[in-house]
């Protein structure tokens, strides 16, 4: 076979050599030690808690080490492809503060074109490369061909695909490809796989010499199957029967497959560590044979692991599941306004398994002085614990201060509950605003034992919203051992003697000096040893008078939240139970 000329015949507007296309693409100018690393979605407008959890172990890599970091489309399946996907996935990403350096919807960029669909010349000059080495050839099989292969392979019992004898169009001669193309037939480009065996008595094993291929492929069982062998910077060595399989690098439509793409691409794009899930394992083969075939060296695989949670009904492990599990949408954690740095901290600790020891020792630390490996990865599955995040999101955001939170809590209600945004800007009531709603996220946050009651932004207004007049309602009815006459009148003495500049002390001796003179405990223990002698204690009194103005029998200090509300709407509240 005339593999040069057999190359002309299918890729006869390919006038580049892969060396030019390689001199347009030279290796990055970085430091020693720097990891050029990328994140590769496809367009399909679904991103989801294992896109962040790869790409901020990506980013972590390459701006830890002083590196690149970049985003590349994957586009090259139209079928998937969604309207403003890309839009999607940028904003979900910038949201929770992973930076680029450079990639796809960015300005510059000396290693683009950044979407795949834009490079069809740049793989169909490697892979007519590779049909005029013999390393590829056309395959015209049609769907009815392949599926009778494949049902002749399920009969015999054996692997099934398109390798050994069951290649059908590898040793097709010149003159057959050719009348075959003139036919109108259409073909996809699949590469001449070595195959993974070798003859036994040319093993290693009977002649002494090392049967191993230029990527790292050896027969270590001297069986004559040969394993590749590559060292995962997560699992350690992994070692897998090499490729066999004559897998399609070329669609008939010109486009490349997936497995052909990010093999060029990430050599052109000077890929050093590739982060991808543990579902590509089953593919390293053929990556490995695809990077041999093509003279690049190999990239160091990164696979994480698989994200898994608690299933309720069974209470075994189980991976997040798009249907049943809302979690996994990175949309879940914005629409509930979930702060980008308590989630990004909660995968910290499911990521390394040394970084709560770290946070412990370094409580005020940012993350980003966090050393973050590969090494302290688990290569068993991840398990995510929505109230593991809650804890953390607590923590977190008691280090934010209040008027930066405050912010936050702005911007979400913008986008996810617009008939809130007039109350944190104030346009509602010139009473309310930033600094109001500042005031109230910062209660309690002082002391040595600070409160710990925010956690997502949704779940903060439902327990801050007796600050807003129309959202303030009752909740809970009066303890039990106050009477609805005895309510009244504690809140008329309560009103009769409200001084709203009387400091905490001085307030609370009021309170406590009415529940006296009705017959109430000045003091909770004073009313346990002695029930028979009071209707109730201090605390019931002061219950009646946090419902009037809370709602609730629960919340922060009653005279800090009075010192928030003011004079006037504290009295309201009051008088509006009394009429």
């Amino acid at each position: 076979m005339d593999y040069e000329k057999l190359a002309e015949l299918l890729f006869p507007h390919i006038d580049k050599t892969p060396e030019e296309i390689e001199a347009m693409y030279p290796p990055r100018e970085l430091p020693e030690g720097a990891k050029v690393t990328r994140l590769g979605p496809s367009p399909t407008g679904f991103i989801h808690l294992g896109n962040l959890y790869g790409a901020f172990v990506d980013e972590r890599l390459a701006h830890q080490s002083g590196g690149t970091f970049y985003l590349r489309i994957e586009d090259t399946d139209d079928k998937r492809y969604v309207e403003g996907a890309v839009e999607t996935i940028t904003s979900a990403l910038k949201f929770f503060d992973i930076n680029f350096d450079e990639g796809a919807e960015m300005e510059g960029g000396a290693y683009g074109p950044y979407y795949q669909s834009q490079r069809g010349e740049i793989y169909q000059t490697f892979v007519k490369d590779l049909v005029k080495r013999g390393q590829a050839y056309p395959c015209f099989l049609t769907e009815e061909e392949l599926a009778e292969i494949r049902a002749e392979q399920e009969a015999a019992k054996v692997t099934t695909g398109i390798y050994g004898e069951y290649a059908r169009c590898r040793d097709l001669t010149y003159e057959e490809i050719e009348a075959n193309i003139a036919a109108g037939k259409p073909y996809v480009i699949r590469i001449k796989s070595k195959g993974n065996q070798v003859d036994p008595a040319h093993c290693c094993h009977e002649s002494g010499a090392a049967c191993t291929t230029r990527s790292g492929a050896k027969c270590v069982n001297h069986d004559g199957t040969m394993y590749i062998h590559v060292n995962d910077a997560i699992r350690g060595e992994v070692a897998m029967p090499a490729n066999d399989q004559d897998v399609i690098i070329l669609k008939a439509t010109g486009i490349p497959t997936y497995h052909f793409a990010h093999v060029v691409d990430d050599h052109l794009m000077r890929t050093t560590h590739v982060v991808r899930g543990e579902e590509w394992l089953m593919s390293l083969p053929i990556h490995v044979e695809l990077f041999d075939k093509c003279g690049f060296p190999l990239p160091t695989y990164c696979h994480t692991a698989v994200l898994m949670k608690i299933d309720e009904e069974t209470g075994g492990k189980r991976k997040l599941s798009k249907r049943k599990d809302p979690e996994l949408s990175l949309d879940y954690y914005r629409n509930e306004g979930y702060h980008p740095q308590a989630v990004k901290e909660y995968l910290l600790t499911i990521l390394n398994s040394n970084f709560e020891e770290w946070r412990m020792a370094n409580p005020d630390a940012s993350i980003d002085e966090f050393e973050f490996t590969t090494e302290k990865m688990s290569s068993g599955g991840a398990l995510f614990d929505l109230d593991k995040l809650n804890d953390v999101s607590k923590d977190v955001l008691l280090k934010i201060p209040a008027a930066e939170l405050a912010e936050f809590m702005a911007g979400w209600a913008a986008e996810f509950r617009p008939e809130l945004a007039p109350l944190f800007d104030g346009s509602a009531d010139a009473s309310y605003g930033p600094e109001y709603l500042a005031k109230i996220l910062d209660l309690g946050r002082d002391g040595k034992k600070p409160r710990k009651d925010l956690i997502y932004a949704k779940q903060i207004f439902e327990f801050i919203r007796y600050f807003y007049d129309d959202y303030f309602v009752i909740e809970e009815p009066v303890p039990e051992e106050v009477s609805d006459e005895d309510a009244r009148e504690i809140l008329q003495r309560y009103l009769d003697s409200y001084d709203h500049s009387d400091d905490q002390s001085q307030w609370f001796d009021k309170i406590r000096a009415i529940a006296v003179d009705l017959g109430y405990a000045a003091k909770p223990k004073d009313f346990k040893k002695h029930p028979e002698d009071y209707k109730g204690h201090v605390g019931h009194v002061s219950t009646v008078i946090r419902l009037a103005v809370m709602g609730r029998t629960q919340s922060p200090d009653v005279w800090e939240i009075q010192q928030i509300l003011g004079e006037e709407r504290t009295r309201a509240r009051i008088e509006a139970l009394l009429i």
